[in-house]
C-alpha cells in the first residue's frame, strides 16, 4: 500500500468524517472506498454487464418481459 499526502476542503472533511462514523469505519476506509468507486466508475468497463447478463434467466416468478410490457400498456391507443 502506498501513503498519498492530499489536501481535501475542510468541508468535505467534515462531511467525510461524518459519514465514516455513521457507516462506523474510519476515514482512511471511506477515502479509499470512494477511490476504488471513482476508477470502477471511470474505467470504461462494461463487463459488469457481462456478469449481469442472465441473473434471472431460471427465476420461475418472473414471467415475460414482452408480455408485462403489452399487458401495461392494454389500455393504450394503437398508432398503427
Amino acid at each position: 500500500m502506498t501513503r498519498i499526502l492530499t489536501e481535501i476542503p475542510d468541508e468535505d472533511v467534515q462531511k467525510l468524517d461524518a459519514l465514516a462514523a455513521r457507516t462506523n469505519r474510519s476515514r482512511a476506509a471511506a477515502i479509499r472506498e470512494a477511490v476504488r468507486l471513482y476508477l470502477v466508475q471511470n474505467s470504461g468497463s462494461t463487463d459488469w454487464i457481462a456478469r449481469g447478463a442472465g441473473y434471472w434467466k431460471d427465476r420461475a416468478d418472473i414471467g415475460d418481459a414482452v408480455g408485462y410490457q403489452r399487458a401495461l400498456r392494454e389500455d393504450r391507443d394503437s398508432f398503427d
